[in-house]
């Protein structure tokens, strides 16, 4: 008798259930419930096991999907759980935050062939979280321990990745951080509604209890040189991550009530943590009772209006210069953002921010249209004649993007190669930057992009790192 998956599709695509829009902007928590074990078999049992998997290779870290959804249609939960976490050290995380509809699941079979695609991120999140509620998340207990240290500078989603798989190889890890808490972006950057903090603090508390070390509040180059750093370990991974924040360059652009998207989101995520957070209290950060606009179409742009609108903004607005199927952010976030009363004016470009130097009043924006598309397959825009038009505003956000740091300068190391863009260089898939045993991983190398990608790259470098140090150790032999 043929199994599950190798019968015609029959059940329906259903995702998990989601909180009515009017219920969940009255909080911060998720907003998607968990499967149940009969929904989550009856999901994974849809996937066809495509001879060429496209959603594996439509995923960056190249996770074993068409297997362990056979093995959770086959009420096999335990032993998906061991496939999914073989590839990826955040699975649970991952499923929240990725976006599927740009990856694995834009890549599905049944997608492209109009009988939707298969649930995969909610089924992983719906396996990582039984995998914790039942003690199938070992703890960090490597066989040998090497003898040698490797420091990360950067306790983000790379950094993590990478102190999970050196730690598990016997290597002793410390991780510093200038926030007074680990996670990067995941903790304070992405808010509860789409991952709450304790998701991201049990990942974390399993590297403490495997013996990772981490040293937070500490800024490299100014509370820890980085030639001690050097000195104190036999490699450095450097998954710092980018935060330099673009910004607007249009009139009125100073103007009080102008905030950089991730101030705003750390500001919230911080409150929500039970921080003391003086620009929220008195008013600069927060959006409750005020008209925002935020500018740009990625994700951080949609946590952005999220956010406004569950902090009780009396109006949001989300202008993005290109149309809906040229954002670059995810499908699923926009209709979110829809759901939950954001208006969003396509086409969009700011052309000044209006009112003085105390507060904006407005923005005044161009209407755009579609130009011609570039070999990378986006589209320019120019800007419509006499299609001006103005945006009340009391509050606005630029969600414009990340650029990296000055690193070199920071760290006060001038042999540090960077790229024209200001990104760590680093010797191809190595990982090895121009300073020996230094590696480099994450968005500080790649540019501003997803978690996923930093998993990635974080687990790619501890290999790396890994196999540096052992070919020191058998030439020293």
């Amino acid at each position: 008798m043929a199994d599950a998956n190798q019968k015609f599709v029959v059940v329906p695509h259903a995702g998990p259930s989601k909180v009515p829009a009017a219920q969940r902007v009255g909080d911060f928590g998720e907003i998607y419930a968990a499967y149940q074990a009969a929904a989550a078999r009856g999901q994974s049992s849809r996937c066809a096991q495509c001879g060429v998997p496209f959603c594996q290779s439509g995923c960056p870290l190249g996770n074993n999907i068409p297997d362990w959804l056979r093995l959770a249609a086959e009420g096999r939960e335990q032993e998906a759980w061991y496939l999914a976490e073989a590839t990826s050290t955040m699975p649970e995380i991952c499923g929240r935050i990725c976006p599927q509809d740009r990856l694995c699941e834009g890549a599905c079979t049944l997608e492209r062939a109009g009988w939707e695609t298969v649930t995969i991120g909610s089924v992983e999140k719906y396996l990582g979280d039984l995998a914790f509620d039942n003690g199938w998340v070992t703890p960090l207990r490597p066989l040998t321990e090497r003898g040698l240290s490797v420091g990360i500078v950067g306790a983000g989603p790379a950094g993590l990745a990478a102190a999970d798989r050196l730690r598990s190889a016997g290597y002793g890890v410390t991780v510093y951080d200038r926030h007074d808490r680990a996670g990067g972006l995941m903790m304070y950057g992405i808010p509860g509604f789409k991952l709450e903090k304790p998701v991201v603090q049990r990942r974390i508390d399993r590297l403490v209890e495997g013996g990772v070390a981490f040293r937070l509040g500490v800024e490299i180059g100014t509370d820890i040189a980085f030639a001690d750093l050097r000195a104190n370990h036999d490699a450095v991974l450097i998954a710092t991550g980018v935060y330099k924040a673009r910004r607007l360059s249009v009139p009125g652009c100073g103007s009080g009530g102008v905030t950089a998207a991730l101030d705003y989101l750390i500001a919230s995520n911080r409150k929500g943590l039970g921080d003391a957070v003086p620009a929220f209290d008195d008013g600069p950060l927060n959006a409750a009772g005020r008209r925002v606009v935020v500018i740009g179409g990625g994700d951080t742009a949609m946590d952005c209006v999220r956010t406004a609108v569950r902090q009780g903004a009396t109006s949001v607005t989300c202008l993005y210069r290109r149309d809906r199927d040229n954002m670059p952010g995810s499908a699923r976030e926009v209709t979110n953002a829809e759901e939950e009363g954001v208006v969003f004016e396509w086409l969009a470009a700011p052309r000044a921010v209006l009112g003085d130097a105390d507060g904006v009043t407005g923005v005044r924006v161009a209407r755009m249209a579609l130009a011609a598309q570039g070999v990378d397959g986006r589209w320019s825009v120019e800007p419509v004649p006499g299609g001006e038009f103005d945006v009340a505003a009391d509050m606005v956000i630029e969600a414009l993007g990340f650029d990296a740091e000055d690193i070199p300068a920071g760290f006060a190391v001038s042999d540090l190669a960077v790229t024209d863009w200001g990104t760590v260089w680093t010797a191809g898939a190595t990982g090895a930057t121009t300073l020996e045993g230094v590696f480099a991983a994450g968005d500080i190398v790649r540019g501003a992009s997803l978690v996923v990608w930093a998993v990635r790259d974080g687990q790619d470098a501890a290999a790396e790192i890994d196999t540096w140090l052992t070919s020191r150790e058998q030439a020293a032999a």
